[in-house]
């Protein structure tokens, strides 16, 4: 396939912007992009190349030992021949238009991992001129950093909806990651605010990612040196309220997702309110961020603690409870399935009682067929107590005396200084906090 001359986009920037002054532009439109993950790829330098990509993480996420690893996150451009509702780069808004040469994302990306800033390049775009000629520019700037450039750091790009799917094989090649955003949880509320958009045109490229990703491993099954096809997987995005669906439409959807198109994150982007439309919140409308916190715990229970959508929520009860945790809720809901004793529960019961990780689970396991378990024990295997010694029993006997109640239960959970029950000595525990002792300092 032909590349694109660097310069063909410079139509779009008829005031022959600076980079830096499309730098301060095109990073400040890539905001609404939800990128906050690790990269789930592992690869080392190879003596020849630039640059190595670590799994511990890619966009302001902390490594093993502590340190903040980032990305470079901006769009390829703003422009945009769209007029989505929500968007703030709609063809339709007034604001300050950029479009990069792919040389100049090179450059960046090149002289900001030579200056430590970063480890690696999230790349979108609004889509200028057409699908498949934005998807060739992304395809061209990656083409460009890899065997021109010398990159071998972590890109997560986004693969753009209606582009030629060719052109989206070619880029799943040199990406670690691709992503396609669903914008929206339902295809009515796309159709609504997004007319220019359709479902199926979206799931497209998901397939086809998916497709690609499964070939590429059954070739490296095959042949050591066969090339890696989006290695770290894809990702996806939807916007949560901006539409009236309810958290149990939104988590059925990404659970369809997760079942359908082996997806290795779904993001929720609590919608922020940067235009005025009469099939839109208002503006000053606060945005939703418990609830997008709510939704990502429930998610994590889905990916990593074997719940189903349908045990979380129902028809009936549509909406997580924003006060507590969906798995704290859940557990309050079924008590008559506790306490669990540690000892002998097996592995899914066990990642069901609230505070009990997936590390924490693992650990019980191993450790009790060495011996019996107490409470000290699951403390330093990372156990939350303040939360699971309602739920759970060592060797037959609670931690404290507590009442297998919702109500008291809750109201503990709740409590803004945590406390615990009281002991037999009648002493009772609270979180401390820094400013209980200034009075002694």
């Amino acid at each position: 396939m032909q590349l694109l001359e660097s310069t063909s986009v410079e139509l779009y920037n008829p005031q022959r912007k600076s980079i830096m002054e499309k730098l301060s532009i095109l990073t400040d439109a890539a905001k609404y992009d939800v990128a906050c993950t690790s990269s789930g790829v592992e690869r080392a330098g190879n003596g020849r190349d630039m640059g190595n990509c670590k799994a511990a993480g890619i966009c302001h996420s902390f490594s093993s030992d502590g340190r903040c690893i980032s990305l470079l996150k901006i769009l390829m451009s703003n422009e945009c021949v769209y007029d989505c509702k929500y968007c703030a780069n709609r063809r339709s808004n007034d604001i300050e238009r950029a479009t990069f040469t792919p040389d100049e994302i090179c450059e960046l990306t090149i002289n900001f991992y030579k200056r430590n800033y970063i480890e690696g390049l999230f790349l979108s775009s609004g889509i200028v001129n057409n699908p498949s000629y934005t998807m060739e520019l992304l395809y061209v700037t990656l083409y460009k950093l890899r065997h021109e450039y010398r990159f071998r750091g972590y890109i997560h790009v986004k693969g753009i909806p209606g582009a030629d799917a060719a052109l989206i094989r070619q880029t799943g090649y040199l990406a670690d990651r691709m992503s396609v955003n669903l914008e929206l949880p339902t295809a009515e509320s796309l159709e609504r605010l997004a007319p220019n958009k359709h479902r199926k045109t979206i799931l497209t490229p998901m397939r086809q990612i998916q497709n690609g990703i499964e070939q590429g491993k059954n070739e490296l099954a095959l042949y050591k040196n066969a090339p890696t096809f989006v290695p770290a997987g894809q990702s996806t995005q939807m916007i949560i309220g901006a539409t009236p669906e309810s958290d149990y439409q939104i988590m059925s959807v990404a659970e369809g997702l997760y079942d359908k198109f082996g997806l290795k994150r779904v993001f929720y982007s609590a919608y922020v309110g940067i235009n005025e439309d009469k099939e839109l919140p208002a503006p000053q409308t606060a945005s939703p961020l418990l609830r997008e916190h709510r939704l990502y715990q429930a998610d994590w229970l889905l990916r990593f603690y074997r719940f189903r959508v349908d045990e979380l929520l129902s028809e009936k009860r549509p909406n997580f409870n924003i006060l507590l945790d969906p798995k704290c809720d859940w557990a309050l809901r079924h008590l008559e399935q506790f306490p669990v004793e540690i000892n002998k529960a097996d592995y899914s019961m066990l990642l069901r009682v609230p505070g009990v990780g997936v590390k924490s689970a693992q650990r019980i396991c191993k450790a009790r067929r060495s011996g019996v378990l107490c409470f000290d024990d699951l403390k330093k295997m990372g156990v939350v107590l303040k939360r699971a010694l309602y739920f759970i029993t060592c060797g037959g006997r609670m931690m404290y005396n507590t009442k297998l109640d919702e109500d008291y239960i809750t109201r503990n959970l709740l409590s803004a200084q945590e406390k615990l029950p009281f002991d037999k000595d009648g002493i009772t525990y609270k979180q401390l906090s820094l400013f209980d002792c200034v009075g002694q300092l």
